[in-house]
């Protein structure tokens, strides 16, 4: 992008370190009397600070850049530093210096970090505000970039990312990729049928029907193999399939289903995974796929998802990550889940810190909403939920799919701080909706 820009490379540093000197104005509360020490490397990254500081000086601030080979271990106390040590390209092992408790702000990422991964090699600073350029990079959000980055501040130079595939899910986005029920809707438009649960494990089902109707399902049809009547919301209408041989009866009736969500808690028996199989592989609606399903599928995901007709979202964690492709995904989540989605024709939600949802095409979004107050058991089944009631209202699978995370996430937010249970979590999706269309603080 900086090759493709009309204007020079001179241009595009001064407007890079305006933004910077706008942003520590900022922090510092005015010019006067401030003293700043700026950290320059010897690229790019560097020359914005080194503009900064002429900038900074013309308004009064007292200014001092150190070279990076020539900066002290512990730096001169100061009311700011501005971290223009290395870039997104760097390489390497970085020890930042002392900054005797003064406050940093970074240009572009914090040196020391990866741009692509956000992984840390050495001791990047921690700082209280990151100003970036033109987008967004990886490493800002994912691994140790949240932790070392501060507030993000997006400083537009001109540059042209039209092109860009990647993008971070916002409030906004979230209501207006989720279709509202049209007035001369009923129950059947927008139904979901979910096969879940075992006879040790009724709660899976349970949460996730509860979420598919509180994300907006018309109709829910709960069937656990083999069990009669599962726990289940009230609102559930329970449909009985036999334990061996369920398939057939699903692939007969679910033609008159907008979704259809399978693998909550339905166990690993042999015929469990037989017929888990032969479901995803014929089922002609839009289908969630999770948990003890992603099991069943395991290496073969790709030659079972591939022949579908209809969408198919996989939504796994790390674990069945690796057992779906035989490798964890890595530091860099984005191709990770990117490749899986190429290979299998499906969009895959990555679950993580930040969730990566990519789509077969190389469409990416990313989901920062959220805690780890996700991290409890039953999270995830609350998850599916939302995306089934998603594909059932009508929305886009990839969109679809990061909306309910970020809805998730939201939800999760809205909880309490501690002691927040995965049946709290499905309570708590229409207040989040609600907080959403209304435009939240």
């Amino acid at each position: 992008m900086d090759a493709a820009a009309p204007e020079s490379l001179e241009v595009l540093v001064g407007r890079a370190a305006a933004a910077v000197g706008r942003a520590a104005i900022e922090l510092l509360g005015g010019t006067y009397g401030r003293r700043v020490v700026v950290i320059a490397g010897p690229g790019n990254n560097g020359r914005d600070g080194r503009v900064a500081a002429e900038l900074l000086e013309r308004r009064g601030v007292r200014t001092v850049v150190f070279a990076v080979d020539d900066s002290p271990e512990v730096l001169p106390e100061c009311d700011l530093v501005i971290d223009a040590a290395f870039g997104t390209g760097f390489r390497g092992v970085y020890e930042f210096p002392s900054t005797a408790m003064s406050p940093v702000l970074a240009v572009d990422i914090c040196s020391g970090l990866s741009g692509l991964t956000g992984e840390a090699s050495g001791s990047p600073a921690t700082a209280i505000a990151t100003v970036t350029f033109a987008a967004l990079k990886p490493g800002l959000l994912f691994s140790d970039g949240p932790g070392h980055g501060g507030e993000i501040l997006l400083a537009d130079i001109g540059l042209d990312v039209s092109g860009a595939r990647t993008h971070l899910v916002s409030d906004a986005d979230v209501v207006a990729w989720v279709p509202e029920r049209a007035p001369d809707a009923h129950k059947w438009r927008h139904g979901v049928w979910l096969i879940a649960g075992s006879p040790t494990m009724s709660g899976a089902a349970e949460l996730c029907a509860t979420a598919a109707l509180r994300g907006g399902a018309g109709y829910l049809r709960l069937s656990t193999p083999g069990v009669a009547r599962p726990a289940a919301p009230i609102e559930a209408v329970l449909h009985p399939v036999v334990a061996s041989g369920w398939s057939a009866e699903v692939l007969e009736g679910c033609e008159r289903f907008a979704a259809v969500a399978i693998g909550p808690g339905v166990g690993r028996t042999d015929e469990t995974v037989e017929q888990v199989r032969r479901a995803v592989a014929d089922m002609p609606r839009p289908l969630v796929v999770d948990g003890d399903a992603l099991w069943a599928l395991g290496g073969d995901v790709t030659a079972i998802v591939r022949g579908r007709t209809a969408p198919t979202v996989l939504t796994p964690h790390d674990g069945e990550f690796a057992h779906l492709t035989g490798n964890a995904p890595g530091p860099d989540r984005i191709e990770a889940a990117r490749d899986l989605a190429a290979s299998s024709g499906a969009v895959v939600l990555l679950k993580g810190p930040t969730t990566v949802v990519a789509a077969a095409d190389g469409r990416c979004l990313l989901v920062r909403s959220g805690d780890a107050r996700l991290a409890t058991a039953g999270t995830g089944d609350v998850l599916t939920g939302l995306i089934a009631a998603h594909l059932a209202l009508g929305a886009d699978p990839l969109r679809g799919a990061a909306a309910a995370a970020h809805l998730h996430g939201v939800a999760a937010e809205l909880g309490s701080s501690r002691g927040l249970i995965a049946s709290d979590l499905a309570a708590l999706v229409p207040v989040a909706w609600d907080s959403l269309a209304a435009g939240r603080d």
